[in-house]
This record gives structure tokens, C-alpha cells and sequence, in this order.
């Protein structure tokens, strides 16, 4: 029998859950560079601004997180 392969798509804006973040335990990066922090809440990943934190924090799937992390381990976000 042959096997298929699911292929998640990523959530996208009304798909994502509304998330309680009020006790979420956020964390910076370990250089303490810049203003962004994140937390693991419910199996997803949020991001926001320190400087703003009542802002709405972006919230990613951790197939997005993963992708994220990768461009921006490649440069692909660099501004040269």
C-alpha cells in the first residue's frame, strides 16, 4: 500500500486561535538585542514588541516559527 503524505497548511488570520497570553511567560533574546520577545503558549509561538507589549503579538504555527528561524539563521531578512 502506498503511504500519503499529509501536507499541513499554514493557519492563516481568522484560522489562529485567540490566544490568553496575560500570564504567558515571555523571553527575550539571550544578546538582549533589539525589542522583540516570545513565548510557547498552547503549542504555538507568539512575538511581540517589549517596548509595546499591550500591542497585538504575532502568533506562529511551529512549522512558520521553524521557517522563520531558518531565513533568518540564512540572511534572508539581512538588509545588505
Amino acid at each position: 500500500m502506498a503511504e500519503t503524505t499529509i501536507q499541513q497548511q499554514p493557519l492563516m488570520g481568522r484560522d489562529k486561535p485567540e490566544l490568553d497570553l496575560s500570564n504567558a511567560d515571555w523571553h527575550s533574546s539571550s544578546r538582549g538585542l533589539g525589542d522583540v520577545q516570545i513565548a510557547f503558549v498552547e503549542g504555538f509561538i507568539a512575538m511581540r514588541n517589549s517596548g509595546r507589549p499591550e500591542s497585538p503579538s504575532l502568533i506562529f504555527t511551529p512549522a512558520e516559527w521553524g521557517a522563520f528561524v531558518s531565513g533568518a539563521r540564512e540572511g534572508e531578512f539581512d538588509l545588505t
